[in-house]
């Protein structure tokens, strides 16, 4: 059974840092695209972060560049998303998701996590 378990969100202060985890179980996570979406209020879902499988690519959103970094750890079969420097924009629910083939960072992937919120106060 494909599981995504997001964990690591929270409350923080503008300028403050959180780092997100994402642990998977049920399949093997270096085989697969996997990345970071948001749900901001009044917003569509959007990618944030996404590494591709075929040649660990990095996309970052325009909006989190340079604060912002996913990393995966394989042995743990985890992906994180350290995020500094955060902005109250930056809040909102935060979902891993992971799919075998589709490497571009657009919300119509397979597998989802449940969510965490992240609250950035101003």
């Amino acid at each position: 059974q494909v599981q995504l378990v997001e964990s690591g969100g929270g409350l923080v202060q503008a300028g403050g840092s959180l780092r997100l985890s994402c642990a998977a179980s049920g399949f093997t996570l270096d085989y697969y695209n996997i990345g970071w979406f948001r749900q901001v209020p009044g917003k569509e879902l959007e990618g944030v972060s996404c590494i591709s499988s075929s040649d660990g690519r990095l996309y970052y959103a325009d909006s989190v560049k340079g604060r912002f970094t996913i990393s995966r750890d394989n042995a743990k079969n985890t992906v994180y998303l350290q995020m500094n420097s955060l902005k109250p924009e930056d809040t909102g629910t935060y979902y891993c998701a992971a799919d075998l083939l589709q490497a571009m960072c657009v919300p119509n992937w397979d597998y989802w996590g449940q969510g965490t919120q992240v609250t950035v106060s101003s």
